[in-house]
């Protein structure tokens, strides 16, 4: 769906859509595994200005690979979101050191409006966690043999390593014992 700047001066525009899964493409680690369910509006916020406000909420399963042990997990996401576009012309007229903190928070768009599958697709990778994880009980790979310890226990016995020290080691070691 793309939402265009000409509809948007004329009225605000609402959106009630479901996107299969496949028709997003977020990037070589997720996949979606159920339809993204959308609803909201845009509208433009200022005329001269061409800001366009976007907000509304989502709700989709995605698939990633557990960043622990490797295996499949699904991860659902129930968000809301509240953004703004401006031109990107806007920004170029800018010179970095004007751009204040609020202008962080703002979005670009060129052309002559935003394609919402773009807005959704940045909305579902943000609230993403930072690390992917399948269960907080979750136990990992053996770093020895490489078993997932969630299906069963290796008995290999991993010692710790506190590497800190090791430099200070080896320098007494070549200086001998001390008197």
């Amino acid at each position: 769906m793309f939402i265009s700047l000409h509809e948007l001066e004329l009225r605000t525009v609402r959106f009630n859509v479901d996107i299969p899964a496949g028709e997003i493409d977020y990037d070589s680690k997720i996949t979606q595994s159920s339809p993204l369910h959308t609803e909201g509006t845009a509208k433009l916020l200022n005329h001269s200005l061409g800001e366009i406000r976007v907000e509304g909420d989502l709700n989709v399963t995605v698939e990633a690979t557990c960043d622990r042990c490797l295996e499949t997990a699904k991860f659902p996401i129930g968000n809301h979101f509240d953004l703004v576009y401006m031109p990107a012309a806007e920004a170029k007229g800018r010179a970095e050191d004007e751009i204040d903190q609020g202008g962080l928070e703002v979005g670009y768009y060129e052309g002559g409006g935003l394609a919402l599958e773009d807005i959704l697709r940045e909305v579902v990778l943000l609230a993403l966690p930072m690390q992917l994880i399948c269960d907080e009980a979750c136990k990992g790979i053996c770093p020895s043999c490489g078993q997932n310890r969630n299906q069963r226990d290796c008995g290999c016995q991993t010692e710790a390593v506190d590497d800190r020290w090791s430099k200070l080691r080896a320098l007494r070691a070549e200086i001998g014992p001390h008197n």
